[in-house]
C-alpha cells in the first residue's frame, strides 16, 4: 500500500478485488463514477464513494458491486438474449426478474453479500422516490415486481420505504400469480428453467402476448406443448373483461423500457410503403376485421383528446428547494467538463462577435464630427467630408430554440451533458446578443395516462390515434435572461421527469413558437436520441405511425424557409430524418458538437450573404 493513498482510493482498490473474486474472474475492469452503477461485456461502473464515508456509505457501494459481480458468476448472457421477449414492457420486467435471481443466489450463499445488497436495494428506493409513491400509476410495476421476487426468493421483507408502492400493486400480482412467484425458488439454477417460468409469469400478468415470441424453435415438442398451453391459459385469463389487464398495461418501469421501445421501432417500416397484401398496421389483410372499414381519415395522425396536454414553465413542476439542489448535482456533476465546453463556447462567441463588429463610413458630408480630421476642421471650419457614420451590421437578430429529448431513454449522462450544454449555450449566446430559448418534451404518464383511461372509458373505439398525455417543457424563454432560467435545468436530473417521446408533436410546437417570434432568422435545433416512441399509441396504431408523422412534420419544417432545422442524435443514426443532423456515439461530444452545428449555420449565413452582395 502506498503511504499517499487516501482511504478512498484503498476502499476502491479492495472493492475492485472482491468483485473479480465473486465473479470468479481476474478479467472484470472495475471503474468508479457519479452515474447509475451498470455493466458493459466485463466492464463494471460502481459509485464513486463518499469522501467521509460512514459504514452505510460503503455498503451501499459494496451492495451493487456485489450486484454486478453476481451477474457476472451466474448470468448467461447469451441464454438471457433467447429468452428476452420482444415487447418493451416484458422486457424490462424479464430483465428485473434475471437480477433478482443472480441476486438471490449470492444472498443465499453468502450472508455479507445479502446485508450489502439490502443496503443497495434501500438506497435505490429512497434515491429513486419510491418511497414517495403509493398510487398504482405512480409505480413503476418492474420494480414492484423486483422486490416481490426478491422477497418470494430470498424471503427478505421488501424494504419499509418502498412498502406503500408494493401494496399497491400486490394484490393485483398476488391474485393473477398465487404462489408462481415463490416456486421461482425451485428454479434459480437453472436460467433456462427459470426464464421460461418468468415468461410465463409475462403472459399471465398481460405484460406479453401468449400467441407468439415465447417459443423457442429450438426447443423439443413436449416443452413447446407445454408452453402452449400455460400461454393459451394466460392469453384466456389476459382477454378476461376485468380491469386488470388495463392496470397492468397502464404503469410501466423507467427503467430501460423507452429505449428497448425504440429500437423495436426502428426495426419496423422506416417509410410510408405498406407491403402487398398488408394493410397499415402490417397485418395480412386477409385477416382484418369484417367490420373494420377501410377508412382513408383513420391513417392520418391525430390525437385522441387533447384536454390533458400541458405546456408548463419548468419551476411550476418542482419547488424551489428542490430546484436548487437538482442544480448544484448538475453543476458537481459535470464540473470536469465545464472548462472544456467553455473553450467551445468562447470560440463561438469570438466567430459570432466578429460577424457583428462595427464599421464605419468616413469622409462624409454629414455625421458625426471624425476626431481624426479635428486638425483640419481648426484649420478650415468649412471643409467637406470631415465627418463619419457608423454603417448597419449585416449580422441578423436572431432566435434559437434547443428542444431537448426527455424521454427515459435520455436517463442518466445524456440528459446531464445536454442540461449543461444548453446552459454553456444560452450562456454564450445571450452574451452575442442572440436569443435563446431551451425546451423540452416528454408525456405526463408511462403508457397513456388520462387520456388512454378515457379512452378505455368509452368502450375503446377504433382508430383513437395518439392515446397519452403530452407534457411540453419551458426551461427558458427566449425572452428570458440566462441568470434566471439557471435553475430551471437542473429539473431534467429530476426522477420521474423523463418518460416518452412524441416528436413530431413536440418538433411542431417548438417550430408554431419560432414563428410567433419577431426575430428575422430563426434556428430551430433538436436532440434526441432515437425514434418516437409512446406505447400507448403503438399498442392500438401502426408500428411506424409516430414515426410516419415525425418524418411529415420534419418535411413540412424544411421547405419551410422561415426556420432553419438541425438535429443532433445520440447513440442513434437521425439523419434518415433530417436533412442537416449529424450523429454523435459518445455523449461527452454532444457540447462541442452543438456549438460547432451553430457556428456552421452562422458561416452559411456569410457565405450567401457574400454571394448575394457579389
Amino acid at each position: 500500500m502506498s503511504d499517499q493513498e487516501t482511504p478512498a482510493e484503498i476502499f476502491k482498490r479492495a472493492t475492485a478485488a472482491a468483485v473479480r473474486a465473486v465473479a470468479g474472474t481476474d478479467e472484470v475492469e472495475v471503474g468508479f463514477s457519479s452515474d447509475p452503477p451498470g455493466l458493459a461485456g466485463k466492464r463494471a461502473r460502481l459509485p464513486n464513494p463518499a469522501r467521509d464515508m460512514n459504514p452505510r456509505d460503503a455498503a451501499i457501494v459494496r451492495g451493487a458491486a456485489d450486484a454486478v459481480a453476481l451477474r457476472l458468476k451466474h448470468h448467461d448472457q447469451a441464454l438471457h438474449t433467447r429468452r428476452m421477449p420482444s415487447e418493451p414492457q416484458a422486457r424490462a420486467a424479464f430483465e428485473v426478474f434475471e437480477q433478482a435471481r443472480v441476486e438471490a443466489i449470492g444472498a443465499k450463499e453468502m450472508a455479507g453479500v445479502a446485508s450489502n445488497l439490502g443496503a443497495s436495494m434501500e438506497d435505490r428506493v429512497r434515491r429513486n422516490g419510491y418511497d414517495r409513491m403509493s398510487k398504482r400509476e405512480e409505480a413503476p410495476l418492474s420494480e414492484v415486481l423486483r422486490m416481490m421476487a426478491r422477497e418470494a426468493l430470498t424471503g427478505v421483507p421488501i424494504p419499509r420505504a418502498a412498502e406503500k408502492m408494493v401494496a399497491a400493486w400486490r394484490p393485483v400480482v398476488e391474485s393473477r400469480l398465487g404462489t408462481r412467484l415463490k416456486d421461482l425458488s425451485k428454479l434459480m439454477r437453472d436460467q433456462d428453467a427459470y426464464a421460461r417460468e418468468v415468461r410465463r409469469i409475462l403472459q399471465t400478468l398481460a405484460l406479453e402476448q401468449g400467441d407468439e415470441g415465447d417459443q423457442d424453435p429450438n426447443e423439443d415438442e413436449s416443452a413447446g406443448e407445454g408452453e402452449s398451453e400455460d400461454a393459451a391459459d394466460a392469453q384466456a385469463r389476459g382477454s378476461e373483461k376485468d380491469d386488470t389487464p388495463t392496470e397492468m398495461q397502464k404503469v410501466a418501469d423507467a427503467d430501460g423500457s423507452s429505449q428497448q421501445s425504440v429500437e423495436a421501432v426502428e426495426e419496423s417500416d422506416d417509410g410510408d410503403m405498406v407491403g402487398e397484401g398488408q394493410d397499415e398496421a402490417g397485418a395480412p389483410q386477409a385477416q382484418r376485421r369484417p367490420d373494420q372499414k377501410d377508412d382513408a381519415n383513420a391513417a392520418l395522425y391525430h390525437a385522441y383528446t387533447t384536454e390533458y396536454d400541458e405546456v408548463v414553465d419548468a419551476a411550476a413542476l418542482c419547488d424551489p428547494e428542490e430546484l436548487t439542489r437538482l442544480r448544484r448535482m448538475l453543476d458537481q456533476q459535470l464540473s470536469h467538463l465545464q472548462g472544456m465546453i467553455a473553450k467551445l463556447a468562447n470560440r463561438l462567441q469570438r466567430r459570432l462577435l466578429a460577424k457583428q463588429t462595427r464599421a464605419w463610413e468616413f469622409d462624409l458630408e454629414e455625421g458625426l464630427l471624425d476626431t481624426a480630421r479635428l486638425s483640419r476642421v481648426v484649420v478650415n471650419p468649412v471643409l467637406p467630408l470631415s465627418f463619419k457614420q457608423e454603417k448597419q451590421t449585416d449580422f441578423r437578430d436572431t432566435v434559437v430554440s434547443l428542444l431537448i429529448d426527455n424521454s427515459g431513454s435520455m436517463r442518466g449522462r445524456p440528459i446531464t451533458i445536454a442540461a449543461m450544454s444548453a446552459d454553456i449555450l444560452a450562456r454564450t449566446l445571450e452574451r452575442c446578443g442572440v436569443k435563446v430559448e431551451i425546451l423540452g418534451f416528454t408525456t405526463r404518464a408511462w403508457k397513456g395516462g388520462q387520456t388512454r383511461e378515457k379512452w378505455i372509458a368509452a368502450a375503446k373505439p377504433s382508430n383513437p390515434g395518439r392515446l397519452n398525455d403530452l407534457r411540453h417543457i419551458v426551461y427558458k424563454g427566449a425572452d428570458a435572461p440566462w441568470r434566471r432560467a439557471r435553475k430551471n435545468l437542473g429539473l431534467m436530473l429530476r426522477e420521474g421527469l423523463l418518460k416518452e417521446n412524441i416528436d413530431g408533436e413536440a418538433l411542431q410546437w417548438a417550430h408554431d413558437r419560432l414563428l410567433a417570434r419577431t426575430e428575422q432568422r430563426k434556428i430551430l435545433m433538436v436532440i434526441s436520441d432515437g425514434a418516437p416512441v409512446d406505447d400507448s399509441t403503438l399498442s392500438v396504431n401502426s408500428g411506424n405511425y409516430l414515426e410516419k408523422h415525425l418524418r411529415k412534420v420534419i418535411d413540412q419544417i424544411e421547405r419551410d424557409p422561415r426556420v432553419e432545422l438541425t438535429a443532433i442524435g445520440i447513440g442513434h443514426d437521425v439523419t434518415r430524418y433530417y436533412r442537416r443532423a449529424v450523429t454523435i456515439v459518445d455523449v461527452e461530444q454532444l457540447g462541442g458538437t452543438m456549438l460547432a452545428k451553430l457556428s456552421e449555420l452562422f458561416d452559411e449565413e456569410s457565405k450567401r450573404d457574400k454571394r448575394r452582395a457579389a
